[in-house]
């Protein structure tokens, strides 16, 4: 007298796909997984994915099972890939909160120790690229710009002053040294960008998007880049300023090398830029002789710039350890 072999368990297979990534890209694995599956579950009839699964010849049945009816089903039948007297393998398309549910069941199923469970496999069909949570902040910044009644209204001047205050917030978060300030204040410089891309769209004579914005670095990245993306060679970080300040002028064709020099700049930093720009050049320009704190504040911007000190960052430094110098002193006077 000969027994039947025990029916294995089945396999109930969880492929996940990131909404970042187009419908239908998925990994060879997933496919193969799809193609091999004795039955594949969806409970949203609009999913994404289910156009091009069809398409591929991929049989999908609408279909929200609890985690009990997910495992009988397993354990009802002979598995294609693997012949008769196995499990079943369903795969089963994640769709959203109801998904929880059924994770949440096949868990306590599987904590109880009364059922034989099918194997569980959580198999991603798609990642994430890097910078796929920019998606995310586009399509988020889209919905704020229709949906709220203070971001509608905004205009590229009304928010220039914003993106001043989050540049020196960043500038502070990265002299503190704190990477969660250093994390937070470059989102906040990163939502400008968006923000005005966002607004650039709806420009009746001349709209952009942040498509455009970022094909538009891309290319300048690349044409300055030519010992990266070209075939000249630049051995050192100053070889590499050569080629971007000879591909910068050879780009603008200025008039004048005080052309694209922001003039709303902080004093120090305009005159340290003045100065980088002269002797880049190679201009022979004395500075202007005058008596005054101007003046004297203008020489020393110079002086510093060429010695290779940002004197606007020079200063801020003496001024915070002058704030600090003022605590310490208050603290002290306040304990007296």
């Amino acid at each position: 007298m000969t027994t039947e072999a025990p029916v294995a368990p089945g396999r109930i297979v969880l492929l996940t796909a990131s909404h970042r990534v187009a419908p239908g890209l998925l990994s060879w694995p997933a496919w193969q997984t799809l193609h091999g599956a004795d039955q594949v579950l969806c409970a949203d009839a609009g999913h994404p994915q289910l156009p091009y699964l069809r398409e591929a010849g991929v049989e999908v049945e609408i279909a929200a099972p609890t985690a009990q009816e997910l495992v009988d089903v397993c354990a009802g039948g002979a598995s294609q890939a693997g012949g008769s007297g196995g499990g079943r393998t369903v795969v089963v398309l994640p769709s959203g909160e109801g998904d929880r549910a059924l994770t949440d069941g096949l868990a306590r199923l599987a904590g109880s120790g009364r059922v034989q469970m099918p194997d569980l496999e959580l198999l991603p069909g798609s990642y994430d690229l890097p910078g796929a949570r920019l998606l995310d902040l586009v399509q988020v910044m889209d919905r704020i710009r229709r949906q709220c009644p203070w971001s509608s209204q905004q205009t590229h001047k009304g928010l220039a002053k914003y993106a001043i205050e989050e540049a020196y917030e960043l500038v502070e978060a990265i002299e503190d040294g704190d990477r969660d300030e250093l994390r937070e204040e470059l989102g906040d410089v990163l939502l400008q960008v968006v923000f005005h891309a966002r607004i650039a769209q709806e420009d009746e004579e001349e709209p952009f998007s942040v498509d455009d914005v970022a094909a538009t670095i891309v290319e300048k990245l690349i044409h300055r880049h030519p010992h990266v993306f070209g075939d000249e060679r630049a051995e050192t970080p100053e070889e590499v300023k050569e080629h971007w300040l000879r591909t910068k002028a050879i780009e603008k064709q200025r008039d004048s090398v005080t052309d694209g020099v922001p003039l709303g700049q902080p004093g120090l930093a305009l005159a340290a830029k003045l100065a980088s720009r002269v002797r880049t050049a190679g201009l022979d320009i004395p500075l202007p002789a005058g008596d005054g704190i101007g003046y004297d504040l203008l020489a020393l911007a110079a002086g510093a710039e060429a010695s290779g000190t940002d004197p606007e960052a020079a200063l801020r430094a003496a001024a915070r350890a002058y704030r600090d110098a003022i605590l310490v002193a208050e603290s002290v006077e306040g304990q007296t």
